[in-house]
């Protein structure tokens, strides 16, 4: 058996964690976040929403059915690295294409495992999110350390123009086209697209940069704000075009980014969490049926409640740390939730949302 390359993992305060390479050769810096979720590490992967940042799977065994064409969320995968307890070495699925290492070797990710991953969730749960590196060709970490520190931070970081399509597209609905939605991508994921095609509804899908001027000379029936990466309160030019979409009625449905974008447009302020949410299994409850739904998150901002304004109301709520998950105005035809309704992966509780902006559209 072939002697396999170590690796470094070097969060900010200089914890160290040493194991084994896997998928790329190299280096990569980014925040240190972690994922609950038990599958999905494919869809995870490929979430625009995890630009600029390393996952950690808390699941100690990632990778056993290998990777496909198929459930990739948008065209690349985006994290800056992955960390993982072990990396399966066999892919037994029918479905596979390739394997976890060879997907992310393909893709320039630079991984690691054989590490203790629920020590370093410990320390992220205590500590906070902060920025790492991972290193399979720098054995010093006091060296590695010093690149850690001189690499960007998360807050104040706009990630959304990185990710967003370069030129507006169309994805069309699923039988008979019964509604026209402008999605802004600022992250989007395939399987938004999917839902919305499923109830009928063609998508034009923009740019992040895209005026309000340009949204409203398409003559949508309806106005999608997607998830996507980086920290909204940067993003202060998007806010103001959809500031001016606001004023046009257009029903208008945000989710993750584009939740916390809404917030601000209504004068609200968002707030950088400890450690934020990430799975697909946090427990949100709907304050306007008093359901409990369980739902799947990637956000490391949330909306603060004290800084909105009384025309806006929270509908959802985070039950673990009672974080704001939901806001709709209340006279315009607009609302938004800070989890991923379109799950992949996660639970599909909360697919009615959909269902919610397909009847304000019919209103």
């Amino acid at each position: 058996m072939t002697e396999r390359t170590k690796a470094i993992l070097v969060l900010e305060d200089g914890r160290t964690f040493t194991g084994l390479a896997f998928g790329a050769a190299g280096e990569t810096f980014g925040e240190m976040v972690f994922n609950t979720s038990m599958t999905g590490y494919q869809e995870i992967l490929t979430d625009p929403s995890y630009a600029g940042q390393i996952v950690c799977m808390t699941y100690p065994l990632i990778g056993n059915y290998g990777v496909n064409e198929e459930d990739v969320e948008s065209r690349r995968p985006w994290v800056e690295g992955f960390v993982v307890k072990e990396a399966s070495r066999i892919r037994s699925s029918w479905r596979a294409t390739q394997s976890l290492d060879e997907y992310l070797a393909a893709h320039d990710i630079v991984g690691i495992e054989h590490i203790d991953t629920r020590a370093l969730v410990r320390h992220i749960r205590d500590k906070g999110a902060m920025r790492a590196g991972i290193s399979s060709v720098e054995s010093d970490p006091k060296a590695l350390l010093e690149r850690v520190l001189a690499s960007p931070d998360m807050k104040n970081r706009e990630l959304a123009t990185t990710v967003t399509v370069e030129e507006t597209f169309d994805y069309p609905a699923m039988d008979e086209t019964k509604f026209h939605v402008v999605a802004y991508d600022f992250g989007v994921k395939t399987n938004s697209l999917r839902e919305f095609a499923k109830y009928g509804c063609k998508m034009t899908v923009v740019p992040a940069d895209t005026s309000a001027e340009e949204v409203l000379a398409l003559k949508p029936d309806g106005i999608f704000l997607s998830n996507g990466p980086g920290d909204p309160a940067s993003m202060k030019a998007v806010v103001d075009e959809i500031k001016k979409l606001t004023e046009s009625e257009v029903p208008m449905f945000g989710i993750c980014l584009g939740h916390q974008i809404l917030g601000q447009v209504f004068g609200g302020e968002t707030f950088k969490m400890k450690f934020g949410h990430r799975g697909g299994n946090q427990p949100i409850k709907d304050l306007t049926t008093g359901k409990v739904e369980i739902t799947s998150h990637n956000h490391g901002f949330a909306v603060d409640p004290e800084s909105l304004p009384a025309e806006v109301e929270v509908t959802h709520v985070n039950l673990n740390d009672n974080t704001v998950a939901g806001l709709r105005h209340k006279t315009l035809p607009i609302f938004s939730v800070q989890y991923h309704p379109e799950s992949a992966p996660g639970p599909h509780d909360s697919e009615y949302l959909f269902e919610r902006f397909i009847e304000l559209m019919e209103k």
